[in-house]
Parts: C-alpha cells; structure tokens; sequence
C-alpha cells in the first residue's frame, strides 16, 4: 500500500523491506553488489518487485565498456515483476499485479508521435536513460509504461518482450514482405530474435551470418536456411559496383552494430535493396555511392519500437510456434553474478537472452 503524504518521494511504503540489493556500476566491467534503499514511487509512479532481468547489448556497452560515465548508475530496463506500491493519482494498479516493463511513454502531440512513430517522437530526451533501472530488487516505473503480464506466459519468458519488439520493429523498418530474400548479420540476442520473427511469420529464406559456434547453432534451430561466417560474404572493389553476391538478397538486417558488418552487408544486397541497422556501435562505415545510385539501394536505421510493439512482441512469445525457450539461456544469473554474465556475452559464450533474477540466488527454469 501507498501511504498519503509520501507525493514528494518521502514517504514510507507499508509491508516493505527498508533495503534492497542493487548491482551498480564501479568502473568499466565491475559492478557490484550493495545495498540500497528501496525506492518510493511518487505521483503517477508504480514500485515494481522485480522478477526477471534480461541483458541487453545496450547494458554491455554500458557497464563492460564505461558508457554509464559516473559510477553509481544501476541499470537494465528488460524486467518483468510485479506491483509492490503505488504512487498517487495511480490507477488500475493494485499491489500484486504482474507486469511486463513497456516503453516509456512519449509525447503523443509532435508530428512524428501523431504519424504512429514514438520512436521519433521530437520531445524525447537522451538515449542514455540516468535512472536506476531492473538490477535491482525493485525499480520504479511509470504507471503508463507497464503492461499486464498476459495468461500462458511466465515472467521469464515475457522478459524478452523488450528484445522483441526491438527486433520486430527492425522487421518493420526494412520493408520486408513475403517473398523477400532476407540477411541477418549477428545471432546475438537481438538478431535471433529477429531469425525467430521471420521464420514465425512464413517470411524467408533467411540466412544468418555470425562467427560463434554456439550462436550460429541457435540460428539454425531457429531456422535459419543458410548459416554463413562473415569471411565467407563477398565484398567488392568500388570499381565493380555493379556486380553482385551470389547470394544476394532483398533485405538485409544488420544486429551486430560492427563497422565490417555494416559495409559487408552492404554489398549483400540485390538491386533495390534495403539495409537496416539494428546495431549501434561506436566505429562509421563507408557505403560506395556508385554502388547506392547504380543499384538504387535503401539504407535505413531503426530505433526501439513500434507503436503496439510490446503487445505485438508478447502476443508473438505466447504463440504455439514461437521457440521461446531456445532463445533464453537455461541457468538464470544472480546480482552478484552481472559482471561474469557481461564479460561472457561480450565473448560471445552465450547464445541466448541471459535473465539475471534479483531476489533469489537463482530461479533457472522458472
């Protein structure tokens, strides 16, 4: 229960823990574990016990490679749990509910929100979220960017809901219709996810393009037609632009967010065809403009969601067809066990979605 008078984020929450452990940022590639105090929603805010925790590629660069600057930031922003307290004004809310982590709510009023794309909207602030996020025993969250938790999925498979709909909302950027040859460069978790998508929609085929061992075994259970290292894409000199890969595709989606990455996938492209970037990374490449103009190529970038994308992703993970479970590595990971699980995908040791679980050492499986 919320008590009255706690509107300024002082107030005491009833039936609570004063403390809760919070895996926070050190230094690059060190976060440790300590106690914090348990946060107390204010006005149109929910306290969210957290359950599952996934890891995203945005974490790693955050933690792993220091672009959380100052330490003390707890991050992940993947969750589900469930409602712990509310602020006031809340509605629809009650202690006990199960939730799903949305997106954070835009504008609703510029150009690009009243278009149906809140990816754009022009009033949203920096990409690098300052508040404490889900490594934590309890976040707090906007009331309007929670959503119920739906019959038949458990909390550790709604948690890649955010992943998804990432995923999906690269799908959607791309153009890609039935009957489209498709690329996937990266099997990491996004570009699985993005394997799983096609392959659920009937859409294909699709070859995946990755070096790992153990991720380009996923991609094949994933169904992938063709799995590729990415020393076996041919690339061109610029005074070939026109000539094209034996394998060429309509659509390519690079996940990765590697600088060689981009500019393979690049030339992996028949006339006419589109490459979106779904991967950031911090290294620009370089497109032959003979080779866009000749071919008439499309690059495009995609960021975050679509409008309905958490929904869109959750109705899609509670699917008979969906390979839920191949996508989420089997041991779950503690708090104190964030570091290891960072350094690990970064070398491309897991496969799947790795879930960290804040309130008990370990709930593999649940």
């Amino acid at each position: 229960m919320y008590r009255p008078g706690s509107e300024g984020g002082g107030g005491v929450l009833s039936g609570l823990p004063e403390t809760m452990p919070a895996a926070v940022y050190r230094r690059p590639g060190v976060v440790e574990v300590e106690d914090r105090p348990v946060p107390t929603p204010g006005p149109g805010q929910v306290l969210v016990e957290v359950d599952h925790c996934g890891i995203c590629g945005s974490d790693i660069h955050l933690l792993l490679e220091g672009w959380a600057g100052k330490p003390g930031l707890i991050a992940g922003h993947e969750f589900t749990g469930s409602v712990a307290a509310v602020g006031s004004g809340v509605t629809g809310w009650s202690p006990g509910d199960p939730v799903v982590g949305g997106p954070s709510p835009r504008c609703g009023r510029c150009r690009r929100c009243r278009e149906g794309k809140p990816a754009q909207c022009e009033e949203r602030g920096s990409i690098v979220d300052e508040s404490d996020g889900a490594f934590a025993g309890y976040v707090v969250a906007r009331a309007g960017s929670l959503i119920r938790l739906p019959t038949g999925l458990t909390s550790r498979q709604a948690a890649l809901a955010e992943p998804l709909a990432v995923a999906l909302h690269g799908i959607t950027r791309s153009g890609v219709v039935i009957g489209d040859t498709v690329m996937v460069i990266g099997s990491g978790p996004i570009g699985a996810l993005s394997i799983a998508a096609l392959v659920a929609r009937g859409i294909g085929p699709v070859i995946a393009v990755e070096p790992g061992e153990r991720r380009q075994q996923l991609a094949r259970a994933l169904g992938a037609t063709e799995v590729l290292h990415p020393d076996e894409l041919e690339t061109f000199p610029a005074w070939e632009p026109e000539r094209q890969s034996e394998r060429a595709v309509h659509i390519v989606l690079e996940c990765s967010g590697r600088k060689s990455a981009m500019e393979a996938g690049f030339n992996q492209l028949r006339r006419g065809g589109t490459l979106c970037l779904v991967g950031a990374g911090m290294e620009h490449p370089s497109f032959d403009p003979n080779r866009f103009i000749l071919n008439e190529l499309t690059v495009v970038g995609s960021f975050v969601y679509d409008l309905g994308g958490f929904e869109e992703a959750l109705d899609l993970l509670a699917g008979d067809n969906f390979p839920t479970e191949l996508l989420i590595e089997v041991d779950d990971v503690p708090l104190d066990g964030l570091s290891d699980a960072l350094a690990g995908l970064a070398a491309g040791r897991f496969a799947g979605k790795v879930m960290v679980v804040p309130q008990v050492a370990n709930r593999a499986g649940t």
